[in-house]
């Protein structure tokens, strides 16, 4: 099924966005949907994202995995082993990815966790400049 224009903006709203985020590092739907200036469904966009790489945007640029619940909580998939490669992607980043509660979990307050005030490509007047530490906050959406 075709997407409308609105949808397909808003999805490559999206994936540009996640485009941004640094290796190593996660942040949560909510933000990326804050970021965009979008509450909408960022999971549905990822879900979405196509895998070929003749598409723009595809899983070999758009890293998808850094994107998990504000809680921290790797999202389940349809099967078990989605989640656990999710888990297991975000491992080979460096990520620290805990079992809790019998979910997989990543400390988003901690080191890991990616929350900038705008998109590094809006910061500085849209220059690419990536935003520095102190204009980080942790409030997780």
């Amino acid at each position: 099924m075709p997407r409308s224009d609105e949808a397909t903006a808003f999805y490559e709203a999206v994936y540009t966005a996640v485009q941004e985020i640094p290796y190593g590092k996660v942040t949560s739907y909510g933000h990326i949907a804050h970021l965009i200036g979008k509450r909408k469904q960022v999971g549905q966009a990822l879900k979405h994202l196509p895998a070929d790489p003749a598409n723009t945007f595809h899983h070999g640029n758009v890293p998808w995995q850094r994107v998990i619940a504000a809680s921290g909580i790797i999202p389940k998939r349809d099967n078990s082993s989605g989640t656990a490669r999710h888990a297991q992607t975000l491992r080979g980043e460096g990520v620290v990815v805990t079992t809790t509660g019998g979910e997989l979990h990543v400390d988003l307050s901690g080191e890991h966790g990616w929350f900038p005030n705008v998109l590094p490509s809006k910061a500085k007047g849209g220059g690419g400049d990536w935003v520095s530490e102190e204009t980080m906050f942790p409030v997780l959406f």
